[in-house]
């Protein structure tokens, strides 16, 4: 490897993508682009505005296609959140002066796999028809769909069948990360497990066998239809597409120079392309944490990639004075080193505990105690984060209902909440089962009752506002929902095939309802009966134009919170996606009876079955409303951070005051859901090793003492003292003698409650 190339080591918060952005435009120099000849200091005024915009058009001129033909460097990050904010910091060093292309691994792996695909056609004998990436959980839907037939293969003792087909999809991934063949994934189950396995090796051998064997014909039938998912983009890439000598010319000519931050959150995988790479005469800049491994347990492989340091010139980086360097090792030595004793050290006074008999009145009590010293001056919402080693609907339902009703704005990190949880997306979902034929069975009163309250919502005026003395209500409802409770059981003719609205005089007592009322129900079932008679007539070419037409009509004129736009644009996302699966499906189908296909033979085939699985897929409430982009844009009102372990880590985030939620629970310690099954199997320094009951127990001592030194180093740091005598920074140990299902809370960092003065408000 060329000497060039620079390790850059670290801990938390050492400068280490500063380090990152000064090499990328050192490098940025040495590239013969157009885009270096841009002159960037010519500014089009006064008398040389002419000569300034003529120049510039020369210079774009110049560039042409440059970024897709052309030399340019590569800029990975561990995930989407980062890549932005790198790429924010980087736009303001250069001015994106110098030609780079930025991703993460999964999105660089996808884009060449869907740019070479004809190579791979080649290579495995496929049908020539653009791939189509999988959503997760559309993956896991297809899979169940597939697998149906054979799904005795997979019953386990103890496990569901959905948690069992999650965790074969995700075996497969973890192979295709740790460049394992999938043939062998039933041997290292087999070897990993052999002491803590249950049931005879030889009834676990056939066992595994046939996760191999269903992996494979799964594979099979997705490459066949051209759809793709995380785990078959993975193992198309190393094993067929990196070794093809074509697509090595074009890499090597594409990329002189790569640049990867936080390359402990990275798969193995990618050390087989930095080593190509590297061997292959392109600089390389990587950025490693010690103490990161964020990702481990998710497809990482920290120690692996650290061997790519090897072939670098080290530059080890100091943290500026931290919490993590005064009080670090200390706490991590009473906590999992010495944790049976736990009066051998007292914390110091910026660590106070919140302790309560039960979490409801944790939960309230933390919120108070964030608001009130919001109130009194001491610290400011967006210095505040809450963290949990887990969140569950109720703790962030109570503590987001709190400080929003005193007025404190709070930033839910990654929530996952799914997207059948809004009433907006269940009303949109009743419209469905109205115009649609054949789906009578999914909808009920309640349901109807819910729509017509949700449809009929409006932004209210000020002078409502100023009449009813709610300053804060932004909507109000034309049809409340008892007014809606009579008219859905008056006015709604349940049947299998075709449930509708009836006319509201079907109501012996419709004058009861009021005339705005009555006015907006009329125009509700007007419009749903231009709809069913439109797609009646096929006029209406698709569900996703329904709901477009839905949303335009009932909610774009309305009040919407970011909240609210991020589920409808995320219902239209998955609505789109699930219906382009469902339109290549139909045509594999249909190919293989017939080539004379046309696009509205397939949409006809797209019949209220689709429509049906859809709702029903949504129900379940597997999809989440995390559209793109991934952040609000514009300027976002000061909010207290409420995140989970990982999502706090993973964000970058640093804070002066911290709160850890449910100090005492075991989840610091197991790592919770941020840990796939199996794993460490697949990590390089395991595979055909066996997985003992020791090595869980290091493996969590070791997680533990990278979250304490990570979260201590996000503490915003300083010696000075505010107005009202308090430190700077401040951790808050909030725990409860039981948890939600009523259990003790007996957790490894008990010890700092015991060791931790008592918060004295």
């Amino acid at each position: 490897m060329p000497s060039s190339s620079l390790w850059i080591t670290g801990p938390t918060l050492s400068g280490k993508t500063n380090r990152l952005i000064e090499e990328f435009c050192i490098k940025g120099q040495q590239i013969q682009s157009p885009l270096n000849q841009v002159f960037p200091t010519v500014r089009p005024e006064n008398s040389q505005s002419d000569i300034a915009a003529t120049r510039l058009q020369q210079d774009h001129d110049q560039i042409g296609n440059f970024q897709h033909t052309e030399p340019q460097i590569l800029i990975l990050a561990a995930n989407a959140e980062n890549r932005i904010n790198l790429m924010d910091r980087i736009f303001e060093a250069t001015s994106e002066q110098y030609p780079y292309h930025s991703t993460t691994p999964l999105g660089f792996f996808e884009d060449e796999v869907i740019l070479f695909w004809p190579l791979l056609i080649q290579a495995l004998d496929l049908r020539g028809q653009f791939p189509l990436r999988l959503r997760p959980e559309t993956e896991q839907e297809l899979a169940s769909r597939f697998w149906r037939p054979q799904i005795e293969k997979l019953q386990q003792p103890g496990v569901s069948l959905e948690r069992m087909i999650r965790r074969t999809l995700d075996l497969f991934q973890l192979a295709a990360f740790s460049c394992t063949p999938t043939e062998e994934i039933g041997m290292i189950l087999q070897q990993g497990f052999e002491e803590v396995g249950a049931g005879s090796p030889s009834t676990l051998e056939n066992f595994y066998a046939n996760i191999v064997e269903l992996l494979q014909q799964w594979q099979h039938w997705c490459c066949q239809r051209g759809l793709l998912t995380y785990g078959i983009i993975t193992e198309l890439y190393w094993r067929y597409l990196l070794p093809n000598s074509t697509y090595q010319q074009h890499l090597i000519h594409r990329y002189p120079f790569v640049l990867a931050d936080d390359v402990d959150e990275y798969p193995a995988i990618t050390y087989q392309l930095f080593d190509f790479l590297l061997d292959h005469g392109a600089v390389g800049v990587f950025t490693y944490n010690p103490d990161g491994a964020i990702r481990l347990g998710l497809g990482a492989d920290p120690e692996y990639l650290a061997q790519l340091q090897k072939g670098c010139q080290i530059e080890a980086l100091e943290a500026a004075q931290n919490l993590a360097q005064e009080i670090g090792e200390p706490i991590v030595e009473l906590v999992v080193d010495d944790y049976l004793n736990t009066s051998i050290y007292q914390l110091p006074a910026y660590f106070q505990s919140i302790e309560t008999r039960s979490r409801a009145a944790l939960l309230r009590e933390t919120a108070e105690v964030i608001v009130k010293d919001i109130n009194l001056g001491i610290v400011k919402p967006e210095e505040v984060a809450i963290i949990a080693p887990g969140l569950d609907a109720i703790a962030r339902y109570s503590l987001i209902s709190i400080l929003n009703h005193a007025g404190i704005a709070v930033e839910s990190l990654k929530e996952q909440r799914p997207l059948i949880s809004y009433p907006m997306i269940r009303a949109l979902l009743s419209i469905l089962t109205l115009v649609y034929p054949g789906l009578g069975r999914l909808v009920d009163r309640n349901a109807v009752a819910e729509m017509l309250v949700v449809l009929s919502q409006r932004s209210i005026t000020k002078r409502e506002k100023e009449i009813d003395g709610q300053e804060n209500l932004q909507k109000n409802n034309d049809i409340d929902p008892v007014r809606a409770g009579l008219l859905a059981d008056h006015c709604f003719y349940p049947d299998i095939t075709h449930p509708r609205l009836l006319p509201i005089e079907t109501f012996s007592r419709w004058d009861r309802v009021g005339y705005r009322a009555t006015r907006v129900y009329n125009q509700i079932l007007e419009w749903i009966e231009k709809q069913r008679s439109q797609q009646q007539q096929r006029q209406l070419p698709n569900p996703i134009f329904l709901l477009d037409r839905a949303i335009q009509k009932f909610f774009i004129s309305t009040y919407l919170s970011f909240a609210e736009l991020s589920a409808l644009r995320e219902l239209m996302e998955t609505a789109t996606h699930y219906w382009e699966v469902e339109r290549r499906l139909q045509q594999n189908s249909q190919l293989q009876v017939t080539e004379g296909i046309t696009d509205d033979l397939v949409e006809e085939g797209l019949s209220s079955s689709t429509v049906e699985k859809f709702i029903q897929f949504l129900r379940r409430g597997v999809v989440s409303a995390n559209p793109y982009p991934v952040r609000s844009i514009g300027h976002s009102p000061p909010a207290v951070t409420l995140a989970t372990i990982f999502q706090y880590r993973a964000s970058r985030k640093c804070h002066r005051w911290q709160f850890w939620l449910d100090v005492g629970s075991p989840l610091w310690l197991s790592g919770g859901t941020a840990t796939l099954y199996g794993a460490p199997l697949f990590l390089q320094g395991q595979l055909g090793n066996c997985w003992t009951i020791e090595d869980t127990q290091k493996s969590d001592r070791e997680r533990l003492r990278r979250i304490l030194l990570d979260l201590l180093s996000r503490v915003t740091y300083s010696h000075s003292s505010s107005v009202n005598g308090s430190n700077e920074h401040r951790i808050y140990l909030c725990h409860s003698d039981f948890a939600v299902n009523g259990q003790e809370q007996t957790g490894p960092l008990l010890p700092l409650v015991y060791s931790s003065a008592s918060y004295p408000g």
